[in-house]
């Protein structure tokens, strides 16, 4: 290699080596510039994930020890203690296994006080069970085509069979108890 190539390449060298430092001399100054505007961005960030993952083993342990509580429940019915925590740590799961626990004994009273829940299911639930129970008409979005059944089924007991076929006739062929609606009907030939 002659002297000039050498040269040559030792400014390349240089020359890419000075806009390094530029480039460092710049970052220096803007983290310089920015330095509180950067630590705090890191520390929020890192307040949020902490935050995000303490709040996350908060809300965990709390569902386990509802769990916990639900499963003794499913052990023994008379835990009273298990039933606070369960009310207290996860109100959802408590209603539903009120409702559980209302339907299995017939406790009107329970079923009417579940009725005015706030979660819709249970609500819808427990108003049919308890509407089937007293031996009324029901209405429910949930058993829409069973209500209808079972509000054939008091028609005919009063006697009122006509009422009893129209109703049946609003069940589709497409519905779970079309046959036993279909049943019912035939059955309700005679008390014609």
């Amino acid at each position: 290699m002659s002297i000039k190539e050498t040269i040559d390449e030792a400014k390349k060298e240089f020359s890419s080596d000075e806009q390094m430092l530029v480039h460092a001399f710049k970052l220096e100054k803007f983290y310089k510039k920015h330095k509180i505007a950067i630590i705090s961005f890191v520390a929020v960030l890192l307040l949020f994930f902490g935050a995000r993952a303490v709040m996350g083993a908060i809300e965990e342990s709390r569902l386990n020890s509802a769990n916990e509580a639900y499963l003794t429940l499913t052990k023994d019915a008379n835990n009273i203690e298990a039933l606070a925590i369960l009310k207290e740590k996860n109100p959802k799961l408590f209603e539903l296994y009120s409702y559980k626990k209302a339907v299995q004994g017939e406790d009107l009273k329970l079923l009417k006080t579940l009725s005015s829940s706030k979660n819709e299911f249970i609500s819808d639930m427990s108003s049919y069970h308890l509407s089937v129970l007293e031996g009324k008409v029901s209405e429910s979005e949930l058993y829409k085509e069973i209500a209808v059944v079972d509000d054939a089924y008091l028609l005919i007991k009063d006697g009122k069979i006509d009422e009893a076929r129209n109703q049946l006739d609003l069940i589709g062929e497409e519905s779970p108890v079309y046959n036993i609606s279909t049943l019912i009907k035939h059955y309700t030939i005679k008390g014609k």
